[in-house]
């Protein structure tokens, strides 16, 4: 988190709003979730410089209606908006039972969850939603015009949901990439509409649907939601984290409900450990050794992390110093990678 923060920093990100950046990140690898993690900051950093993404997050509130509010990101930092209207969303739960904060003019995130299961820390059911750049067509169409766009509810006690609309999020592509990996079958299709095992074709082609059409009617109204309801951009008028140098127009809803709202907290504690248990006594299916609640294996993965440590691929990490160095931070040594200095050639005498 050190590195992130410093390389943040260097690019004119405040000192708090850096720390926060990388804490998400890293918090991603901890998960076990590369897609989302340290590989982005260099796409991060690239917008800062074209001006596409603003260092200084300045959110503007176009709508305060008590537990309803539009905030504006005015371009910046994803991370920074976000946690802002996640704030914002608690806060007026805690005044009128339900807060909704909708944003417009963000950029990309990281992960849902990180913000939801911050929400949830504070009592309170959480909904977020986003659109992302185009990545799958409409249902029967041939031309993307149509974004992942995840989403993510989390409630107080761990349970934690966040996905995306495709078969795989796209940053579990360019992951992929970073591994030098092949792609399942199902994963996506190439340009020329045959099946994409090579990540390089997958991401020139199209990211299919979960569910068929379900994956997509889901994903569109996610849009509504993050774009046309916000007044952000939708469809093909929001750009993706990869895209240096053209502003994002990505929106975001969030929904605060607090528990103590609608019940007895402790009453909710009881009910959810219930179905918590009831879920994972379920009698397993062949080959299965344990039945998993939403957001369970991040929390043990993350649990893993904290004592062992997190290993990037050797790509992210050489890619990583070479970010450093382009910011005049010396960053080998936590990257773990050798000296450039000592493989130079050395004259004998």
């Amino acid at each position: 988190m050190e590195l992130g923060s410093r390389i943040l920093t260097s690019v004119g990100v405040p000192r708090d709003d850096a720390a926060l950046v990388a804490d998400s990140l890293v918090t991603a690898d901890m998960w076990g979730h590369p897609s989302h993690g340290m590989l982005r900051l260099g796409w991060y950093v690239e917008r800062i410089r074209s001006g596409a993404m603003r260092p200084v997050t300045e959110v503007a509130t176009v709508v305060d209606a008590g537990a309803v509010a539009v905030l504006d990101g005015r371009d910046g930092v994803g991370q920074v908006v976000t946690a802002r209207a996640a704030h914002d969303a608690v806060r007026r739960a805690g005044e009128h039972g339900v807060g909704a904060v909708a944003v417009r003019d963000s950029n990309h995130f990281g992960t849902a969850a990180y913000f939801t299961r911050m929400m949830a820390d504070e009592g309170c059911v959480a909904i977020l939603t986003t659109n992302g750049s185009p990545a799958m067509a409409p249902w029967g169409g041939r031309a993307k015009t149509v974004g992942a766009n995840p989403w993510s509810i989390a409630v107080p006690g761990g349970v934690v949901l966040d996905i995306a609309n495709t078969t795989v999020a796209r940053g579990k592509i360019y992951a992929a990439l970073e591994r030098g990996e092949t792609l399942p079958d199902g994963w996506a299709i190439g340009p020329d509409g045959a099946p994409a095992t090579d990540p390089r074709t997958a991401l020139d082609g199209l990211v299919l649907p979960m569910a068929g059409h379900k994956g997509y009617g889901i994903s569109f109204m996610m849009d509504v939601l993050s774009g046309v309801l916000t007044g952000s951009s939708y469809a093909t008028g929001v750009t993706g984290p990869y895209v240096p140098d053209r502003r994002s127009g990505c929106g975001h809803l969030l929904i605060a409900l607090r528990v103590d709202a609608f019940m007895d907290r402790q009453e909710f504690d009881r009910r959810l450990d219930d179905l918590i248990g009831l879920t994972k006594a379920v009698p397993r299916a062949p080959g299965v050794d344990e039945i998993f609640y939403p957001g369970e294996i991040e929390d043990r993965n993350a649990e893993h992390a904290a004592r062992h440590g997190v290993a990037l691929p050797a790509k992210t990490r050489r890619d990583l110093d070479r970010l450093a160095r382009s910011c005049g931070i010396d960053a080998a040594d936590m990257l773990g990678l050798p000296d450039p200095r000592e493989a130079e050639p050395r004259c004998s005498s």
